[in-house]
């Protein structure tokens, strides 16, 4: 029997996932659930029109790779409705009250939300700690410019001839994570995995000097220290996100039907 795989949204992370998903095996059947009409799809995904429709195709998991606000509209139901929901738009997580309904349906409908790793490393260790006396967790977002162009041109700053760091914002990952819903996911995900929205603390800089996206996560408590650096090439279509996250969604798909799990 195919895993029944169904994407909400249908942009480049997805396409990657589908071709991920098509050179591991023939297991996996696919289809999206894309809000514009005349989005392209490939030949092997079928379109669904609405939510009616996605339940009525009976998915084993629904992908989630359209934002925010699609999180907002689809997550609770579908968990509600026993079919597993993941999660790449992890900034809808931020908020206290919604987190808790997503988890409550989760409960509900004993269906499994599952966030993945994307553009970072160290969960397990994070994981590990978490409930660890005095543990501080910081997070530093560096990126290129190109990631930040309209940010900076509401400062007054003009990327072409910026010849220094900026610093966008240095705060507690919830409230990085809403400012900037495009860019900060990685800071509700790792606050998710470890000490929690308000105590892990974000600082995010907008640098010409770098052509990569650079992620360094920082633990320290009384187990011990973690300092991890990821340098990732952004994707190739959004320099807001790097091209690592579909590889990481990839995975954690693969994982949610495999026997053997590592880590």
């Amino acid at each position: 029997m195919k895993h029944r795989i169904a994407f909400i949204g249908f942009g480049t992370i997805a396409a990657d996932v589908a071709d991920g998903l098509r050179a591991q095996s023939d297991d996996y059947t696919m289809s999206a659930l894309c809000r514009r009409p005349d989005a392209a799809l490939p030949d092997d995904v079928q379109r669904l029109d609405d939510f009616v429709d996605l339940l009525s195709w009976h998915p084993d998991l629904v992908v989630e790779v359209a934002g925010q606000p699609a999180v907002l509209e689809y997550a609770e139901s579908c968990l509600k409705t026993g079919i597993a929901f993941l999660v790449t738009s992890v900034g809808a997580l931020a908020d206290d009250t919604q987190r808790q309904l997503l988890y409550d349906a989760a409960h509900a409908g004993k269906a499994r939300l599952i966030i993945p790793a994307g553009a970072v490393a160290s969960l397990d260790y994070l994981g590990a700690v978490r409930h660890t006396d005095g543990l501080r967790v910081t997070y530093e977002s560096r990126k290129p410019v190109s990631a930040w162009e309209s940010e900076l041109a509401e400062l007054g700053h003009d990327i072409a001839t910026l010849s220094g760091p900026v610093v966008l914002y240095e705060g507690d990952a919830a409230t990085a994570a809403r400012k900037y819903p495009q860019n900060l996911n990685v800071a509700a995900t790792l606050a998710l995995a470890g000490a929690g929205m308000q105590n892990t603390q974000v600082r995010v800089v907008a640098d010409p000097g770098v052509r990569q996206n650079q992620h360094t996560i920082h633990a320290e408590s009384p187990l011990g220290t973690l300092t991890t650096t990821l340098v990732n090439q952004p994707s190739r279509t959004n320099p807001k996100t790097s091209g690592l996250v579909a590889q990481s969604v990839l995975v954690a798909v693969l994982r949610q039907f495999s026997r053997v799990q590592v880590g």
